[in-house]
């Protein structure tokens, strides 16, 4: 099922082509991935079952859980879709909402309910579903869990096609930025209970403290029977400043090399400093929507200069070198 060359390693490597930062998660969720496909190799072959170990996201808006996801899903070149929990819990009609999610599935599968079968959904803005504040339990969101428990844990749901789609093999990767956990866990964590030696592993014990407990997302407002489908937990970091600077300019497809792309095929190259990325940086952070906001920001920047430059073909270089003082245009010599 999986291409001989992929191994958690080769996984993370690809995502640092694409994904900036996040190496912890990189490394959980590429093992999460490939764990799981391998299993899914054993069982055909041996015909045992093995449980399924689904997914959870844990981090701010904004610093790429989507687009990890998305990018594991072409690695592995399985079907894959994204869902909003929110609008599942807005929704009268929850389990129609879940069949249109997997019936999405079906057709990025190209009609083949096996490769269906074998695809990723990401579930976006699951901690959505907790209850307000000052209520015990939110109705709508505990409806929605319990709904979602039922295809993540694998049962043969029946499409508007009359088809069904078994989603016992299929991963389900859940993501949120549940704020206010953290405060939750500085309450609760802490194994002190635990007797240790010079000789014990300190790194272990730290990453134990570190990790989010399944009474965390219990207290939170997720029901135990849900956080239960979701035992391997990744935690995605606030993008810092120098960060949001390389996701710009780093990635094989980041917005820099894109717009330059678009500017080349007008015969034009487009020069951006150092400097243009730090002050997008800061404008950023004061949104505070991480990566978010970085491509309106851009555009804003380049809108302006794409207008011009189709109809000017003596443009040959356009050079940025603030975000408050217009772009410097080199004409082509006449000579030329």
């Amino acid at each position: 099922m999986l291409d001989k060359r992929i191994k958690p390693s080769f996984i993370v490597k690809y995502l640092d082509q694409y994904v900036i930062g996040q190496d912890e998660a990189k490394k959980i969720l590429a093992v999460a991935v490939y764990s799981h496909y391998k299993k899914l190799e054993k069982s055909q072959k041996d015909a045992v079952e093995i449980a399924k170990s689904n997914v959870l996201l844990i981090g701010p808006s904004g610093t790429g859980k989507t687009l990890l996801c998305e990018t594991l899903a072409k690695i592995l070149g399985v079907p894959f879709v994204t869902a909003d929990a929110t609008s599942l819990a807005q929704t009268k009609f929850v389990n129609e909402e879940i069949e249109a999610i997997l019936q999405r599935l079906v057709d990025k599968a190209d009609g083949s309910i096996a490769r269906a079968q074998l695809g990723i959904v990401f579930i976006d803005e699951i901690d959505k579903l907790k209850a307000p504040a000052g209520e015990t339990r939110s109705t709508s969101g505990e409806s929605v869990q319990h709904s979602l428990l039922k295809i993540m844990e694998g049962y043969p749901a029946k499409l508007a096609s009359k088809e069904y789609v078994d989603t016992t093999n299929i991963l389900f990767i859940c993501g949120g930025a549940f704020v206010g956990l953290e405060n939750i866990m500085a309450k609760t964590h802490g194994y002190g209970f635990i007797s240790t030696t010079n000789d014990d592993n300190q790194n272990i014990l730290d990453r134990l403290n570190t990790r989010v407990k399944p009474t965390d997302l219990f207290e939170f407002g997720l029901i135990p029977e849900f956080t239960g489908r979701l035992p391997i937990i990744a935690n995605f970091q606030t993008l810092t400043k120098k960060m949001l600077v390389r996701i710009m300019t780093e990635p094989k497809n980041s917005i820099y090399n894109q717009f330059r792309e678009i500017f080349k095929n007008e015969g034009v190259e487009l020069t951006i400093e150092p400097k243009v990325f730090e002050q997008i940086s800061d404008i950023a952070m004061e949104y505070k929507t991480g990566a978010r906001s970085l491509r309106g920001i851009f555009e804003e920047l380049i809108n302006p200069l794409l207008y011009m430059v189709p109809d000017d073909s003596t443009i040959e270089k356009v050079v940025i070198t603030s975000l408050f003082t217009d772009a410097r245009i080199i004409r082509k010599s006449a000579a030329a």
